[in-house]
């Protein structure tokens, strides 16, 4: 699916079907584009959406919330949705990869 595979700035979210316990299916599905911006996880399983977050290659995983964001956490993407990260106190450590999670609008 081309919307899937691109990254749009704008209003539009991407809801697909999956088969009820492919977790590892839809990872390797959200994982083959070439971006990661950001990506959401909305499930009333916290560990199976932490076990997620932790697999999804993307710089802002959001759990049970979207695009509400801390402006004391780094912010960034993977791949081609950009190189390094910018506010947070981790911004001068740019040999690593950051990742933040924000589980109903609280970042962890």
């Amino acid at each position: 699916m081309y919307i899937a595979q691109e990254e749009s700035f704008g209003p539009v979210m991407v809801i697909s079907k999956f088969k009820n316990g492919d977790v590892d299916g839809v990872l390797r599905r959200a994982n083959t584009t070439e971006y990661g911006l950001a990506s959401g996880v909305f499930t009333k399983d916290l560990s199976k959406a932490l076990y997620i977050s932790e697999k999804l290659e993307a710089g802002t995983v959001f759990i049970n919330t979207y695009n509400k964001t801390d402006v004391a956490t780094p912010f960034g993407g993977f791949k081609q949705s950009g190189f390094g990260k910018d506010l947070g106190k981790l911004v001068p450590s740019s040999l690593i990869t950051h990742l933040t999670v924000q589980i109903n609008g609280k970042a962890t």
